[in-house]
């Protein structure tokens, strides 16, 4: 297909505009990754850009010989996983009732959700609500509060409601139950969106520090990304947390980078197997 010259320079914009944002992406997570590889000296003297100075793996040695790494990395994988399994089920349990168009009340029981989602009960009544269930100090408070997202919820009954109703009728014809037309109907035909919201998902709960902060007040309970805040927050590693092997050859901006970095990996990995659904299903789930 031939170009008209306002095409070509419209596409050169574009390409530009979206080169720079992926710089300010990549450039960042570059320099984090060179400050983790670098000698404690050249860090503190700010001599770090996007490539290591006198590379070193100590700030990793740290990481590793962390029990507080592992522990938050443990808690982490735990409600991650266990959220996301649940969300997922809550999430899509909902939102297929509420894309049958023959289903008593929908609109008004969208309208409560919606009102929920612009308008939440607050921090206080949270807090009261989870320490009244005796969950403080609990990993369910980190999952329980976040099960489902009422955004997530609506992509997912859209694309619900993309599907041939003709598939339903002949289904109900064979004798199949709601709950099978769920299980094998619905289901299979929307994987691209479930994909891509259960990744939303994932990403909420390895991300998610604050409910770390209210509700747990063991250090061994304590999700990763809210001791990676604490860690940030620290002015100086305590001295108990450092084998004398390892301080001599660290500093504490290294030392947090390493941290931030080992944190990021994981949930990095999860992009690629999904990246196929990714697009694909943000599009499929907002058509409405």
């Amino acid at each position: 297909m031939i170009q008209s010259k306002s095409d070509k320079i419209f596409s050169a914009i574009v390409y530009v505009i979206l080169t720079i944002i992926g710089l300010t992406i990549i450039l960042p997570f570059l320099n984090l990754l060179a400050t983790s590889l670098s000698d404690p000296i050249a860090v503190s003297n700010g001599t770090v850009s996007f490539f290591p100075k006198r590379f070193t793996i100590s700030a990793y040695r740290f990481v590793i010989e962390n029990k507080q790494f592992w522990n938050g990395f443990k808690t982490t994988v735990f409600v991650t996983v266990i959220g996301t399994i649940l969300s997922m089920i809550v999430t899509t349990l909902t939102a297929y009732p509420l894309s049958l168009p023959k289903f008593r009340g929908r609109k008004y029981i969208l309208i409560i959700f919606i009102i929920v989602m612009l308008f939440n009960g607050g921090l206080i009544p949270n807090y009261l609500l989870i320490s009244q269930l005796g969950l403080r100090n609990n990993r369910w408070a980190l999952i329980l509060p976040s099960l489902i997202s009422t955004y997530n919820m609506l992509l997912i009954k859209n694309y619900f409601e993309t599907l041939p109703e003709s598939l339903y009728e002949s289904a109900k014809i064979d004798g199949a139950s709601e709950f099978k037309i769920f299980l094998n109907i619905t289901l299979p035909l929307s994987l691209p969106t479930l994909a891509t919201i259960a990744l939303f998902y994932a990403v909420g709960f390895w991300n998610a520090y604050f409910n770390g902060i209210l509700y747990i007040s063991s250090p061994e309970k304590m999700p990763l990304q809210t001791y990676l805040q604490t860690l940030l927050n620290m002015s100086h590693i305590p001295a108990h947390e450092l084998s004398p092997e390892v301080a001599e050859s660290l500093s504490t901006e290294s030392i947090r980078a390493a941290t931030i970095f080992s944190a990021t990996i994981p949930i990095l990995i999860l992009y690629p197997f999904l990246q196929k659904y990714f697009v694909k299903g943000l599009v499929l789930g907002s058509d409405k």
